[in-house]
């Protein structure tokens, strides 16, 4: 098992002081952004796109460094309602996945996207609850527009034999594991989870759980770590559903925290216990979005901890229970 970095809390590096920073820790790999909400500051997809040049130049900048790509990262948008909008998110996903295939990285994380509630509906519209029924119809044609759009994307990532990692996110129609499986089941299975426990927690999700589900049905293409922090003397009051500005941080219901300032250790090694048995023995992808600490201060205790708590070898022989 392997430690990687989401690169965006270091865009005020080049690619190559990024990479110069992480591999001080031992790194073993980065998922930088090529567009989206992550932004493409390491790595501008159009620039190494079908340049044969300028990708063999980056695997020497890799190589170099003893860094890997674990993932191209494009989290959007494709099913906005605002055809403009909509359409760039899915150009954007498109290519990343046509570059990854020519930098043969096996992976691009992204959202599943979310449509409006109807099809004269102007923004999307995340639904909680099936009742008053408009809101169950609603879901009904969210759902069809997405499968109509994950259909063809599944192939065309299949097409490049490139996996698609979804992060499961509220205020994205797949948020949580029973919706990462049907869309799964309803395309092909190159689509599968970009497994990021942070979000999870606060819907009272249980982390091992939700491996365990996933990972029977081969369902997890790469992973996050990232943790997460509910702080009850808000939640008593106003629930987890919280629209508190994050960085409004003491009147907040959670947080989200570098790994170990959410759950503790033990939890983590859980985790990554958890992820050997169901067959994923592949990175661990540190995303830093810890508002009550600095990126590098952040990143630098999730990496001491996971070194703690991530297997290096491959499993021997269970010689006792001959």
């Amino acid at each position: 098992m392997e430690i990687g970095v989401h690169t965006p809390p270091l865009a005020d590096e080049s690619l190559e002081g990024a990479l110069a920073y992480l591999s001080e820790f031992g790194v073993d790999a980065i998922e930088p952004g090529v567009g989206g909400h992550p932004g493409d500051d390491h790595l501008v997809r159009r620039e190494y796109l079908d340049d044969e040049q300028a990708q063999a130049e980056l695997r020497e900048l890799l190589e170099t460094y003893d860094v890997r790509i674990s993932a191209l990262a494009i989290h959007n948008n494709p099913l906005h309602p605002d055809d403009d909008r909509g359409d760039r998110a899915d150009t954007e996903l498109r290519e990343a996945i046509e570059l990854a295939s020519q930098l043969e990285v096996g992976t691009v994380t992204c959202f599943s996207g979310l449509p409006a509630g109807g099809p004269n509906d102007e923004v999307p519209n995340w639904i909680t609850t099936p009742w008053p029924p408009e809101h169950a119809e609603a879901l009904a044609y969210q759902w069809n527009v997405a499968l109509e759009y994950w259909d063809d994307l599944a192939a065309h990532a299949a097409d490049h034999d490139v996996d698609v990692a979804i992060e499961m996110h509220p205020n994205m129609l797949v948020y949580e594991p029973s919706g990462m499986a049907r869309l799964r089941e309803e395309t092909n299975d190159r689509i599968g989870a970009n497994f990021d426990p942070s979000h999870l927690y606060w819907q009272g999700i249980s982390v091992t759980d939700a491996i365990r589900f996933l990972g029977e049905r081969n369902a997890i293409h790469h992973v996050h770590a990232k943790d997460t922090r509910i702080y009850d003397e808000q939640a008593r009051l106003k629930g987890v559903l919280d629209t508190t500005a994050y960085d409004d941080e003491p009147n907040r219901s959670w947080l989200f925290r570098s790994v170990g300032y959410g759950h503790d250790e033990s939890h983590w090694k859980e985790i990554v216990s958890t992820l050997r048995i169901v067959g994923y023995d592949d990175v661990l992808s540190i995303e830093h979005e810890d508002s009550l600490t600095s990126s590098r201060e952040g990143l630098e205790k999730a990496i001491e901890l996971l070194e703690r708590a991530v297997f290096r070898t491959e499993p021997g022989e269970a010689y006792w229970a001959e």
